[in-house]
């Protein structure tokens, strides 16, 4: 590997490995966007990025490559079932490990995205110390909340998150709300925490509205440029997808509910299917997933409006994408939505006809009104949430740390 430093050990003295994310170049959403963005747009020449990757999952082959000119590394990881992300994130902590110590690195700092090794990482932790490096974690949301775990998995998740917290040198956080949490739940602990968000993209598709593409998707699904609500997000109950269609179905909208999920035929979706009867209202429109990411914002522009349904974790990416595109948002009232929004978006409850009276009440705004919302929501992301900004943060971050040893 020395042929990688070589050339930039003066400039490129803040290392960093990153260890969680599934690998880049990105395919998926959340932390491997993040990571892709990080990379892509680092200003500082004194940062060098290592990015773990997971083999099977990876479009490169060799065990190191150059992407973003971050130094990237597979870890070939058995499939060991649920357990397997576990693995990935030891073995990658081992090979960050093995490589500072065999390329005497000085000052490394190990980011690890999300909280799944806890009961492993005191061990990691030490050998890390002894070479002079740091721990940060970015503790993700409240997984452990989450409905698809069972008992015991959701008790691991949490035990997890605890040890992550007692060991992280630092605790990177993406939501203010989480950040909270953090320092109250484990404050036994003096956890050392900080706020960097998310980051969302604030530019406008470049697909016109009689773009081919467009509209043989909307002539698919019969849909109709400003006339629906969009629901964007993974399919799981803490999403809110029941009360969402429910209140919906008892609306007087004119307009088509379009949800864009991976819809997999399984108990929550029978179950769902059963408890709102969703089929028998032409308005409720399953389409499934839209990879195009293009073609996704282009979407998101020409809703009439967004709902939001998340109730669990930090600042969630879908959010971020429709206030930046989408001029109307509903959001869930709860800590992470409306501390991304603020005085940008709409709010509901889960109380019956309390969404639906929203939706009515929508539906009847005046175009001023729209947007007065629209212009709100679009600085709220471009002033908060741009990538550019949260790359600079967390460069300035990077190089603290190891200017502080």
């Amino acid at each position: 590997m020395e042929h990688i430093n070589k050339g930039r050990k003066k400039l490129e003295t803040k290392n960093v490995f990153i260890v969680g994310a599934k690998g880049i170049p990105a395919k998926y959403g959340g932390y491997e966007s993040f990571v892709e963005q990080l990379t892509a747009r680092k200003v500082s020449d004194n940062i060098h990025y290592f990015v773990a990757c997971r083999k099977d999952l990876s479009d490169n082959k060799n065990d190191i490559f150059m992407h973003n000119n971050a130094t990237c590394f597979n870890v070939d990881v058995p499939n060991v079932g649920p357990a397997r992300a576990i693995l990935y994130d030891i073995k990658a902590m081992e090979w960050s490990i093995k490589y500072i110590k065999e390329n005497n690195i000085e000052n490394p700092l190990i980011y690890v995205l999300a909280c799944r090794i806890g009961p492993f990482i005191n061990k990691y932790k030490k050998q890390l110390k002894r070479l002079g490096g740091k721990l940060y974690v970015n503790p993700d949301g409240h997984e452990w909340l989450r409905a698809k775990w069972s008992k015991p998995v959701r008790k691991y998740w949490k035990i997890s998150e605890q040890l992550m917290v007692k060991h992280a040198d630092l605790l990177v956080c993406d939501s203010l709300n989480i950040e909270k949490y953090i320092q109250t739940q484990y404050k036994k602990y003096n956890p050392q925490t900080t706020f960097i968000a998310y980051g969302a993209d604030i530019k406008q598709s470049t697909l016109k509205n009689d773009s081919i593409e467009l509209l043989d998707w909307y002539k698919k699904f019969d849909l109709e440029a400003n006339n629906y609500y969009l629901i964007v997000g993974r399919f799981v109950p803490e999403n809110n997808y029941e009360t969402m269609i429910r209140e919906f179905m008892r609306s007087n909208s004119e307009k088509d509910l379009v949800i864009v999920t991976n819809v997999e035929k399984n108990t929550f979706f029978n179950n769902l299917k059963e408890s709102t009867e969703f089929e028998s209202d032409k308005r409720i429109k399953f389409v499934g997933t839209v990879y195009n990411q293009n073609l996704l914002k282009k979407i998101r522009e020409n809703a009439y409006g967004y709902l939001h349904g998340h109730s669990v974790g930090g600042t969630n990416p879908s959010l971020l994408e429709a206030l930046a595109s989408t001029r109307l948002n509903l959001l869930y009232n709860v800590g992470f939505n409306k501390e991304v929004a603020e005085s940008s978006a709409l709010y509901w409850n889960k109380e019956t006809e309390n969404l639906s009276s929203l939706i009515d009440s929508t539906d009847r705004l005046e175009e001023k009104e729209i947007n007065e919302l629209d212009e709100l929501s679009t600085s709220r992301i471009s002033d908060n949430y741009s990538w550019n900004k949260i790359v600079n943060d967390y460069e300035k971050l990077f190089k603290k740390v190891n200017d502080n040893g």
